[in-house]
């Protein structure tokens, strides 16, 4: 079967604790919470994943009937602690617990319009994955998951991507954050950094905000704002907007595209968890995002 998106990186087992130290338990990570908002745009989704043994019975709570999961084994599953300092959880710790294991080119079988690489780590996907996947479909990449390191202490630490000019044009959507984006570009302007991004050879580039989502794409800057009215949900925000984006992105232009992601993280952020809202629901909120 030919996919619109294969998604390829770790289901995290994700620990939040908030401003107020309340703990929550979440299943999570880039795949979940992309997968779940590319299928709500009516996308056909693969996801390639890796777990524990012990820990297969959390793949029950995550069944969307246009996902496909391909569970490969790992010694150990990623697990996260999320410790979050203000109340809009824009400042925030974050402590790697555990890890699975790395993917190999191999291990990629499906086929795929676009092959949506969505580390959380590090190494989680070798950035060797790029040049290979670019011959095959379109690529994107989302800035964490070659910025987020381990050092030798094993704490965490953002370091720039050594590889990121001569692998940029081989990237058709590339997604950040507005701190990410600083330290790849060194720039605090957000405009400027997207445009900078782009000018190395990515050929839509997303950067996010906790006010809006921002895409350079032909040069041209479209920008949406978030309108959710609580951040119950934040946890995810960039993965669901990146996923909500290329999934519209496949029959829409950029500009349309951007102002849909916006939507749909918007109402994602409202409830916690992954988006579990209808295309309508969407849609409805995009015309009430235009007024």
């Amino acid at each position: 079967m030919n996919y619109d998106i294969l998604m390829l990186g770790h289901i995290s087992q994700d620990v939040l604790i908030d401003h107020q130290n309340v703990r929550q338990d979440i299943v999570g990570g880039a795949v979940v919470y992309s997968s779940f908002a590319a299928g709500s745009a009516g996308k056909r989704v693969k996801v390639i994943t890796k777990l524990a043994a012990k820990d297969l019975n959390i793949l029950k709570d995550l069944e969307h009937p246009l996902v496909d999961w391909d569970v490969l084994p790992s010694r150990e599953s990623t697990s996260i602690k999320n410790t979050y300092f203000t109340a809009d959880k824009e400042r925030r710790e974050v402590i790697l617990l555990s890890q699975a294991d790395p993917f190999t080119l191999e291990e990629v079988q499906a086929e795929a319009s676009i092959y949506h690489l969505a580390g959380l780590f590090g190494g989680e996907i070798p950035d060797s994955l790029v040049l290979p996947l670019s011959k095959r479909g379109k690529v994107a990449l989302d800035a964490q998951g070659v910025l987020r390191c381990l050092d030798e202490q094993k704490n965490l630490v953002f370091k720039d991507w050594r590889r990121k000019q001569e692998l940029l044009p081989y990237i058709t959507y590339f997604k950040t954050d507005a701190a990410e984006a600083k330290i790849l570009t060194g720039l605090d302007n957000r405009q400027e950094a997207a445009r900078l991004l782009y000018s190395w050879g990515a050929q839509e580039v997303m950067l996010t905000h906790n006010t809006e989502v921002m895409v350079c794409h032909q040069g041209n800057i479209h920008t949406a704002p978030f309108t959710n009215v609580n951040n119950s949900g934040r946890t995810g925000r960039g993965d669901t907007t990146f996923a909500a984006y290329l999934a519209w992105r496949q029959d829409h232009d950029a500009a349309e595209s951007t102002r849909f992601a916006a939507a749909l993280c918007s109402l994602k952020m409202e409830k916690p968890g992954v988006f579990r809202g209808t295309l309508e629901e969407v849609l409805k909120r995009m015309e009430q995002d235009r007024m």
